[in-house]
């Protein structure tokens, strides 16, 4: 078995188990790159979401101090209408409730008892009778008034929320500051199927009274607003947007923001997707990332951890096995290859000639393919081009006099109400703005797709590209025109347009040229445009540049043509490119096509004006 015509081949099998490890070992870990990099990007979409809800529920937040910001007096009926408009079931699906607690000192507490005695509606779901709770005499108190819905929550109505010192804390930063703020402590919502939640308050001040420094508050404070979301009701909606159910994520308040001391609390946890379940996944087994979230001056943080057999396909899993395979069989047969063609001379050059035969075989099909791609390549582009026509002017005809029509309703509409109805004429003026600005959007789409000026002739279009490109770059750029009507048909018009659009792009991009000349020459039969810039040049290494197919699409579509094709640069030298097409005479347009061509150019005014 060891001997040594057999020890060659037994070589050749250990190399190429080696080549097969090494290709299951780098297979491997690209997959499990690749689906690091989709958890990562899964878990920060779910930080984003559940960022946005909070924000979000602020502004709702913000948007009920408004509202009683703008009333003197807001009673239970409007405070009702108002929550009923936010349809919380649907909007705002995780916003438990929203509530209203005005303050109250000791002195005032008699008196505000003496009527909230008695200022039940007298239905079983609506608000009760109540005082004061929890009994007991304190300095002041934030007493919920006012909670929808009330249903669910009339056991709230008359709580004294103070009671608490961290919510007393909570509340005394916001009456001082004017800032929305949180306990940082979660409520138990349990009682209608919520689990844990928060809640954020904003503080009411009286009208017209300053507000300037923390006395000034102080004596203008008349209470607050708050709200009640669930904290797993809103994780679960940011979970929801995850590819991989199989996700675990603890979310901790990790305290106040930017609170280093070492007496800064332990974080808490606020929701654990598997608390029950419990994780039993080893941590090298699985993908995790810790990411921040803002809540409101409180640091919180969102713990994400999967399996990583989870973020694979069953083809990302047989992927390395499939490397190790192909890699065994390349190797083992490359090893093999090299061994066969050192075997003997004469099998070599019979080899050698088999190979040759075979390529030349190769080599005519491939020349023969080559013809096919070409002819191919001209099909295709002449489509592209008829079907750049056809949206451009579908979108010319259709869109554009819609626009037209638009807007001359709304000018119309914006006269009319100038002087009777400003808000109205505001509204129409800036609709007015929006058509402009779409009109000139759509403008810009029929000239990238088709320019109509095309229809117009060569020398026309030519003309249109130099004076977009003058007021595009700022470049000086001469035109020498020494035919001022070249008749030729649309599919060689259009290839000269899309080489002088290149040419000139190009200049923009690379040549960093001041001056750019533009000559355009019909003698002889032949058609000749020349484009030269007095820019950096052009080094040999850029016609093969990777990506680039700029300057072999001008060559292309010449030879498509059957013309000549010359693009000549050097190193701070400029550059040009010379082109030169056979073309047949063309008859000047019937009068029914000029007058076409003048109704689809007075319709491109119209549009643009």
């Amino acid at each position: 078995m060891f001997s040594p015509p057999k020890s060659v081949w037994w070589a050749g099998v250990m190399l190429s188990l080696g080549v097969g490890a090494l290709c299951y070992v780098a297979a491997y870990k690209m997959v499990e790159y690749d689906a690091g990099e989709r958890f990562m990007h899964q878990a920060r979409n779910a930080q984003y979401h559940i960022s946005s809800r909070i924000d979000t529920y602020s502004d709702v937040l913000r948007a009920t101090a408004s509202f009683f910001d703008a009333s003197d007096r807001v009673d239970r009926e409007a405070f009702h209408r108002f929550v009923r408009g936010l349809k919380l079931a649907t909007q705002f699906p995780a916003l438990v409730s929203i509530n209203f607690a005005p303050y109250i000192t000791d002195a005032q507490r008699e008196e505000f008892e003496k009527i909230s005695r008695n200022s039940g509606d007298g239905t079983p779901n609506g608000y009760p009778d109540y005082v004061i709770q929890p009994p007991g005499r304190r300095a002041d108190y934030s007493v919920i008034t006012m909670i929808e819905p009330i249903a669910a929550f009339r056991w709230r109505v008359g709580l004294d929320i103070t009671h608490k010192p961290a919510v007393a804390q909570a509340l005394a930063y916001a009456r001082d500051t004017g800032e929305v703020s949180t306990s940082g402590k979660q409520i138990d919502m349990d009682s209608f199927g919520q689990g844990g939640g928060m809640a954020i308050r904003l503080p009411l001040y009286r009208k017209d009274m300053p507000l300037t420094n923390t006395e000034e508050r102080r004596a203008a404070y008349k209470g607050s607003v708050g709200i009640g979301f669930s904290v797993p009701r809103l994780v679960q909606l940011a979970m929801d947007q995850m590819q991989v159910r199989d996700v675990r994520l603890r979310l901790y308040d990790g305290g106040e923001s930017g609170d280093r001391s070492p007496a800064a609390p332990t974080p808490s946890l606020l929701f654990d997707n598997k608390l029950n379940n419990g994780d039993h996944v080893r941590p090298a087994d699985q993908f995790s990332i810790v990411l921040p979230l803002m809540f409101n001056g409180r640091q919180w943080q969102a713990h994400f951890s999967a399996p990583k057999a989870a973020w694979s396909s069953r083809f990302d899993l047989f992927l390395p096995w499939l490397a190790m395979l192909a890699g065994f069989i390349g190797s083992l047969l490359f090893y093999l290859l090299i061994h066969t063609l050192s075997s003997s001379r004469m099998r070599a050059i019979k080899m050698a000639k088999v190979m040759t035969k075979e390529l030349r075989d190769s080599q005519a099909k491939l020349q023969q393919s080559h013809h096919k791609l070409r002819r191919l390549a001209a099909h295709a582009d002449q489509i592209k081009e008829q079907e750049r026509k056809r949206i451009a002017r579908e979108i010319h005809d259709d869109l554009g006099q819609n626009l037209l029509v638009l807007r001359i309703e709304a000018d119309m509409l914006a006269t009319r109400t100038r002087h009777r109805h400003p808000r109205l004429h505001a509204r129409a003026k800036s609709t007015l703005s929006q058509i402009d600005s779409t009109i000139k959007s759509v403008r810009h789409i029929i000239n990238d797709l088709r320019p109509n000026v095309l229809d117009l002739g060569l020398n026309a279009a030519v003309e249109w590209q130099i004076a977009q490109f003058r007021q595009r770059s700022g470049m000086v750029c001469e035109l020498i025109e020494h035919q001022r009507d070249i008749r030729i048909d649309d599919h060689c018009a259009t290839a000269f347009f899309r080489v002088l659009q290149e040419s000139l792009s190009n200049i923009v991009q690379h040549a960093h040229a001041s001056l750019v000349r533009v000559e355009l020459r019909q003698a002889g039969g032949m058609l000749s445009m020349t484009i030269t810039d007095n820019g950096v040049g052009m080094r040999a290494s850029n016609r093969n540049k990777v990506g680039s197919f700029g300057l072999v699409g001008i060559e292309e579509r010449i030879s498509l043509l059957g013309g000549v094709c010359s693009i000549i640069g050097s190193p701070n030298a400029g550059t040009t490119v010379a082109i030169s097409v056979p073309i047949d005479h063309v008859p000047p347009p019937s009068s029914d096509d000029i007058t076409d061509i003048k109704d689809a150019g007075q319709l491109a005014a119209n549009v643009v004006a």
